[in-house]
């Protein structure tokens, strides 16, 4: 009987420690480096969709600002234009009472009467009616130059107040990356790839393409190895959009630094069509690659890694394009 008490103590301490263990163990356990890469890439795309909606709101007020400038520069002569004309009018009306070509009683006194005053006055009504349209249509121009310089403005401080916004956004995303990235740096020992040099045989593979396409696509093999940076266009890191658009400004062509942006931007063609220097879309626009031929493009692919030589199906494709 004794033995059977004793025997039953034990396994109702065993029991008691599995239960005050088990929690222990499950609280400890650290993420697979599987797990591990899948919350990197999932949180890294979302960070590429925030950066390229900035990157739109970006391009679009320097244009907005472009044309704030071009009015500017139209409306200050216009202002003066219209100030000379009024100084005009006073100028004839004064001139033509001053020299006694309003003086009703020399009028009448002189050869041909009131026929020589009526056509005189016919005549200054007729040059200041000419003269008052002529500040009205500047007046009216000035105004809507104005009126069209005052929406821009409105424009530029709204999407530069939706630009903080998404920066904000963004250094949340940044924020929940860098824990991400603290468990990769102990699962594999570092948080991000370190930059590199291209190696030799990616130096001999640079293919022989002519013309502006082959200009972008040596620059985009010159890129390779250099980090990912958000809303980066070089020459020290870039994003995906900031990649094919300076490899493509080093061809003299000029693209947006966003993807949906140069979608637009672009000729859309067929997969058979594809060429050395086009550009391979993907995600619904998230993501853009420049081709280079063979199947392979160069991509910025996502915070945390470098510029890199890969096949072009490593996500699903929206299109194609060729830069005009």
């Amino acid at each position: 009987m004794s033995s059977l008490r004793n025997l039953l103590r034990t396994v109702a301490l065993v029991g008691m420690s599995a239960a005050l263990i088990a929690p222990t163990a499950v609280a400890r356990a650290e993420p697979s480096p599987a797990d591990l890469t899948r919350r990197i890439e999932t949180s890294s795309a979302e960070l590429e969709r925030v950066v390229e909606s900035y990157n739109k709101l970006r391009e679009e007020i320097k244009t907005n600002e472009a044309a704030v400038a071009r009015l500017q520069t139209r409306i200050g002569p216009l202002e003066q234009q219209v100030e000379q004309s009024r100084a005009d009018v006073a100028k004839l009306a004064s001139t033509a009472y001053k020299s006694g070509g309003l003086r009703t009683a020399d009028a009448l006194l002189r050869a041909g009467g009131s026929t020589a005053l009526l056509d005189r006055l016919g005549t200054i009504e007729q040059l200041t009616r000419q003269r008052q349209e002529r500040i009205s249509g500047f007046t009216a121009d000035q105004q809507r130059l104005l009126d069209e310089k005052s929406r821009l403005d409105a424009t530029v401080t709204r999407q530069a107040a939706q630009a903080r916004q998404l920066a904000a956004g963004k250094k949340q995303i940044e924020q929940d990356l860098a824990k991400l990235y603290e468990l990769r740096r102990q699962a594999y020992g570092a948080a991000t790839e370190r930059p590199r040099s291209k190696t030799l045989a990616e130096a001999k593979d640079v293919p022989a393409v002519s013309g502006a396409a082959g200009t972008a696509v040596r620059y985009a093999f010159g890129a390779i190895g250099k980090p990912y940076v958000w809303a980066a266009d070089g020459p020290n890191g870039y994003d995906c959009s900031g990649l094919t658009s300076a490899a493509w400004r080093a061809a003299g062509k000029s693209l947006p630094h966003n993807t949906r942006m140069q979608w637009g931007a672009v000729s859309h063609i067929g997969r058979g069509d594809l060429r050395p220097g086009d550009l391979i879309f993907y995600n619904g626009l998230g993501h853009v690659a420049l081709y280079v031929g063979g199947g392979q493009v160069i991509d910025a692919p996502s915070a945390g890694r470098n510029v890199l030589k890969r096949g072009m199906n490593m996500m699903p494709i929206e299109g194609y394009g060729r830069v005009r």
